[in-house]
């Protein structure tokens, strides 16, 4: 059975204690007490199912810090724990998205404990709704993501686990396989779907300009500096950021970005103040890092940090009938754009096209039936309009 894990926020170090000790009676639960909203803010990656909050709290009120944890996800449960029984506070604390409101008294403790065994048990159909809802994927969420083949469908399997969460992504697979698809498809259907998606090739960047790019400039910091700029991090906070090609970056920028991933923030060049991130982290290589690591042209520490999740994409020659969905895909957008007629494929071009290893992947499909298209006459791609790279 799934654990159901509960936050409690209370600032009065004997009654939390008190609260952990009769909460941790229940099955299944695991249970951790902060004395400071702060603290429990900063531990939200954790995702608690269940958040009992005292309404009077150093430096925000209840209402204040339930506000800040529905922002992060509107799916947490809040419980309130106040003095104060007017109406009108009662019925403002549902209204904000309170799941109960329970009023100090003798019986805090009991009434604390009865609502939390209530809302574990919505808790645990929950997660057996989510668990069955892994079993099928819904094709509407990753549309952008062709393929019925059992390959495809492990993939997709594994980015709706993973999407709700905050863990670190290693993708990898060749080149031409679709690594930045999968990386869009975690952030747009995770809680953070609203906030930037910020793409990062790091092959594509001059080695002298990557720290800048990555983690900004203050003015006058180098010889170019003429304003200040903020760093890719910084863009994605509150979102996602894709490092593409992450094993193209050199052994010193490595040290660097270990320090932001272990400390969640970022100093611009020039500066010496910190800023606090909060950013979730999808890396993404055609590299062997664990053999780049051996070769010691990748820092094993980083190497193990990334890799908190790994996906692993097929290559497209592993995909069976997948190829023709794609090229029907590739053949109808390449027409539509170019106000082109119906265009059909032939069987022998079917199979020549089912045939052929794909070195250059997705990509590479795209690019011989696109050249096929404009080859085509009759309006029908034969064999011999299928031009491949390597042929």
């Amino acid at each position: 059975m799934a654990i159901t894990r509960i936050f409690i926020v209370e600032d009065d170090q004997f009654l939390g204690s008190v609260i952990q000790r009769t909460l941790e009676k229940i099955e299944h639960v695991e249970v951790s007490h902060f004395i400071s909203p702060e603290e429990c803010l900063k531990q939200l990656h954790q995702n608690p199912d269940i958040v009992t909050i005292d309404y009077m709290l150093p430096g925000m009120n209840g209402h204040e810090l339930m506000e800040k944890i529905k922002h992060y996800n509107q799916d947490i449960h809040c419980i309130l724990v106040s003095g104060q029984d007017k109406l009108e506070v009662v019925s403002d604390s549902y209204h904000r998205g309170a799941a109960d409101y329970i009023i100090k008294n003798e019986n805090t403790v009991a009434n604390l404990e009865n609502s939390v065994r209530n809302l574990c048990k919505n808790v645990s159909l929950r997660q057996e709704n989510e668990h069955l809802k892994d079993l099928i994927i819904d094709r509407n969420k990753y549309n952008s993501i062709m393929g019925n083949s059992s390959a495809v469908l492990r993939t997709l399997r594994l980015v709706q686990k993973v999407e709700k969460s905050n863990i670190m992504v290693l993708v990898t697979g060749q080149s031409g396989t679709g690594k930045e698809l999968i990386a869009k498809a975690i952030h747009y259907n995770s809680p953070r779907s609203r906030k930037p998606f910020v793409t990062v090739n790091m092959g594509a960047i001059p080695p002298d300009l990557i720290e800048s790019e990555l983690f900004g400039h203050e003015k006058g910091a180098f010889t170019d500096a003429r304003e200040r700029r903020i760093g890719k991090f910084e863009e994605a906070n509150e979102g996602t950021i894709f490092l593409d090609e992450i094993g193209e970056m050199d052994l010193l920028l490595q040290t660097k970005l270990l320090r932001v991933l272990q400390e969640k923030e970022v100093t611009r060049i020039g500066s010496n103040k910190s800023i606090k991130l909060d950013v979730r982290v999808v890396a993404a290589t055609n590299r062997n890092l664990s053999q780049e690591v051996k070769e010691g042209k990748f820092r094993e520490d980083l190497y193990y940090r990334l890799q908190g999740f790994l996906i692993h994409l097929p290559p497209l020659h592993e995909r069976g009938e997948d190829v023709i969905l794609l090229s029907k895909k590739f053949l109808l957008e390449f027409c539509l754009e170019n106000k082109m007629g119906q265009i059909t494929i032939s069987k022998e071009a079917i199979k020549k096209l089912m045939d052929y290893n794909w070195p250059g992947n997705v990509r590479e499909l795209k690019a011989v039936i696109e050249r096929a298209a404009i080859m085509a006459d009759n309006h029908e791609i034969l064999e011999e309009d299928l031009i491949f790279a390597n042929s």
